[in-house]
């Protein structure tokens, strides 16, 4: 008999049960973006194998100089046993996310826009509210 870790079924329903969260996430974290005043331009950005979960622009009306296109990062976890959310944006993960910022950007034609990259973290505590934080600029666009 197969251990549960080795049972295709089981490891398929994690595989659902961890896109669920994520999807939950990524809803939640879109939604917090739109209520500080950011305009979700796309979401799921794909480039080869890798993606960005949002992408957001920040107005900036301040002095006139327009905003800001923001890569956004969404870590959910349903809890702190494997750390914190946004610790899973390791340095190998920021550096994918910068090359499929660089193929959104040259697709669009946007390569003089000032861009940033934030995380958003969350984190889903089973009976209790979700508990959201975004890390404004968490990472450069240099490695």
């Amino acid at each position: 008999m197969a251990s549960p870790s080795n049972d295709p079924a089981s490891r398929s329903g994690n595989a659902s049960r961890n896109k669920e969260t994520g999807d939950q996430g990524e809803d939640l974290a879109a939604a917090h973006l739109e209520a500080q005043g950011f305009v979700v331009m796309d979401r799921n950005y794909r480039f080869e194998r890798e993606e960005i979960d949002l992408i957001v622009w920040e107005r900036d009306d301040l002095f006139g100089l327009g905003g800001a296109l923001v890569f956004v990062e969404v870590k959910t976890r349903r809890g702190t046993g494997f750390g914190r959310p946004e610790a899973a944006v390791t340095p190998s993960k920021q550096a994918a996310i910068r090359r499929v910022a660089e193929a959104y950007l040259y697709e669009r034609k946007l390569d003089s826009t000032v861009c940033r990259f934030d995380v958003v973290a969350v984190l889903l505590p089973p009976g209790r509210d979700p508990v959201i934080e975004h890390f404004r600029d968490a990472f450069g666009m240099e490695g």
